[in-house]
This record gives C-alpha cells, sequence and structure tokens, in this order.
C-alpha cells in the first residue's frame, strides 16, 4: 500500500478482462463522474478500491464475483495491522480508525454498485460491520496571541509576504478550507459587500460569508501591489486569487506547507496548519456568542452534529460564564474542620 503523498501506481493483472475487476472499476468510477461527483472523491474513492483490487490480486481472486464476506473480512483485518512505512525502516504508526472506515466504506460503495447493476446476483460487502469511531477529539486552536504572532510574521517589505498575509488573514476571518481558498478568484471577493463566495465548497456546494475588514485591506494591498506581478500574460490569466511565484495557482499541499513554514517561524508548536484557522475562527465566534447555526453557515457543514465539536473547544468560556453567574460557584470549598451549623428544630431527624 502507498505511503500517504506516493503517487497511485496500480499494476493489475490483465485489466482488459471484462469479467476482471479493473473494468468495473472504470465503470463505476465513469457512473461516479456522471453522477457529479467531487473530483476529489472520485480519485479517493478510485485509490481506495484499486487498493483492494490489488489486495484480492495477491491472493489470486480478480473476478468480483469470487469475492466474498470472508475476504472483505480478511481485508479488513489487513487494513488494522497495517503499517506505514518508515525512511529509517523501523515500523511505522497504524492507520488511523477514520483511514479505514474510509477504505472499506469505498469497497462496500462499489459492491453496492455492481449488485445495483446486476454485474452480481448479492452483495458480499452487505453485512460488513465498518470498524467503530473512536469519538472525535476537540480540535487546537490558536490563542489570540498565538494567531495575532503569527499574522505578523510575513515580511510586509516584500512581495511574497505581503501575499502570504493576505492568505493567513483570509483564512483567520473566514475559516476556509484550503482547497476553497486556492480556488478563490479574485471576482469572489467583494469589496464594498465585505463578502467572499465560496464556488468550489465541499461536495460542490456554494456559500456567501463575511470576510473581515482587515483581511479585505491586506488582499486589497496583494492585488493592488503583487498579484500584477505574478499573474501570466494577459489571456492566460484564469483569475485566481492567490498565485505561487511562478504564476499558478496554489495547490493545498503547498498552503499546508506555507502555513507550517511560518508556524516554525513564530514558533507556534501545534499540530496542523491551515485547519488551526478554521477550528480557531468557530471557536471565538462561538465563544463571542455567535449561535452555532451562523458558524455552521460560515463553516459550509451539511450537518449541524459536524459543527458542534466547537462546543467542546468552548468550554473555557462556559465554566466563566457559570462562575459569574451561578450562585454556588462563588461560594468557595466549605473548611472541613468547621463545625456545621445545624438549624434544625429540637427532635427533628435528617429524614424529614
Amino acid at each position: 500500500m502507498p505511503r500517504k503523498g506516493d503517487k497511485k501506481t496500480w499494476a493489475f493483472q490483465d485489466p482488459f478482462d471484462p469479467k476482471g475487476m479493473p473494468l468495473l472499476l472504470a465503470a463505476w468510477v465513469e457512473s461516479l463522474i456522471t453522477r457529479s461527483y467531487a473530483k476529489e472523491y472520485v480519485h479517493g474513492y478510485r485509490a481506495a478500491v484499486s487498493d483492494f483490487i490489488l489486495f484480492c490480486q495477491e491472493r489470486g481472486i480478480t473476478k468480483a464475483q469470487d469475492v466474498t464476506k470472508p475476504v472483505i473480512e480478511r481485508y479488513q483485518r489487513f487494513l488494522f495491522y497495517f503499517r506505514k512505512a518508515r525512511a529509517d525502516g523501523e515500523e511505522g504508526e497504524p492507520l488511523h480508525p477514520r483511514t479505514q472506515v474510509e477504505r472499506l466504506s469505498a469497497v462496500k460503495a462499489f459492491f453496492r454498485w455492481l449488485t445495483k447493476q446486476r454485474y452480481l446476483l448479492a452483495n458480499p460487502a452487505s453485512e460488513v460491520d465498518l470498524p467503530k469511531l473512536p469519538p472525535r477529539r476537540p480540535p487546537e486552536i490558536f490563542t489570540l496571541q498565538e494567531v495575532e504572532k503569527l499574522l505578523a510574521t510575513p515580511s510586509l517589505d516584500d512581495p511574497p509576504g505581503i501575499r502570504d498575509r493576505a492568505i493567513l488573514e483570509t483564512f483567520y476571518s473566514t475559516g476556509l478550507r484550503r482547497r476553497e481558498l486556492a480556488r478563490l478568484l479574485v471576482t469572489d471577493i467583494d469589496h464594498a459587500g465585505e463578502i467572499l463566495r465560496v464556488r468550489h465548497g465541499k461536495g460542490k456546494r456554494e456559500r456567501i460569508i463575511p470576510i473581515g475588514e482587515r483581511a479585505l485591506a491586506f488582499v486589497e494591498r496583494y492585488v493592488r501591489d503583487v498579484r500584477p506581478e505574478l499573474a501570466p500574460p494577459h489571456g492566460q490569466d484564469d483569475g485566481t486569487l492567490f498565485l505561487t511565484a511562478t504564476g499558478k495557482p496554489f495547490w493545498p499541499d503547498t498552503l499546508t506547507q506555507l502555513v507550517r513554514d511560518y508556524l516554525e517561524k513564530a514558533g507556534i508548536k501545534k499540530p496542523g496548519a491551515c485547519h488551526l484557522f478554521r477550528h480557531t475562527m468557530a471557536t471565538l465566534m462561538l465563544e463571542g456568542g455567535a449561535d452555532i447555526r451562523f458558524i455552521q453557515q460560515m463553516l459550509g457543514h451539511t450537518r449541524l452534529d459536524t459543527t458542534t465539536i466547537y462546543t467542546h473547544v468552548a468550554i473555557g468560556k462556559l465554566k466563566k460564564i457559570h462562575t459569574a453567574t451561578h450562585p454556588g460557584a462563588k461560594l468557595g470549598a466549605p473548611r472541613l474542620d468547621e463545625p456545621v451549623d445545624d438549624e434544625r428544630p429540637a427532635g427533628e431527624d435528617e429524614g424529614e
């Protein structure tokens, strides 16, 4: 199984076998594309099922009708015991349970489609149970001091620093996903209305969200003073807002590395990169009194329960409110060496 970051290379046995799984996989992928599944989802599904097909081929199974429930359960055990490769040759980390679920879910979806299309009489994956996921841990966030220190790290004396400051400010103000920020166009920013249009959100969903004055000021400065120097010649410019030194749009992984570099320069040691801004924005808005449904709209979540993870992060604010408003929270702990003042009438026992 390739390591994270490696390019996928699949060496299928006889990929043109009309009854083999590779051709069925190609047909399934085509059906996903024609049903307007997002490109990244299609790629992820294809990669996951391709790994499963290779697993089967290594065990002499090449046709979908030869795949049984025990075969898929054996693959599930393989994912559980799999360890990522390390450069020093030592045993690496296991796959996260969420990764295991994603891979198995793709396999189940593939066989569900094969059964629906009558390629199979019965679905061998229908009764395969997915691994139980651990509860989501509250995400790491920046403190106000940390985020301001990070934002001030890019140098405003050179063009790349101005661009990078605009990127960091946009992340912090809007909570965009890195892929969403990479796809922004110059025309997606409405400076007068102080809003931003996300045209290609997760699941191809669009949304309109506000963007703060400070972020707008740095974006405007970047567009006016820096972007013209980075943009390709007229006629080749597709209008992408943030451009690399070569005039190309950013790849999501490049944005991750950019943020990590500034985290290192700022001396902030927290796991994550671009998503730290997203978590921080949501938590600070919640602590500031924003309704969680507004935060759901900002983040582009389809389900409210996805957004509620930030209520755990905001427990600090809740504790302060509890201390300030609950009568019992301010009385302090009693001294155990002091006698209890019992003012009950004589003859009254504790049961009455």
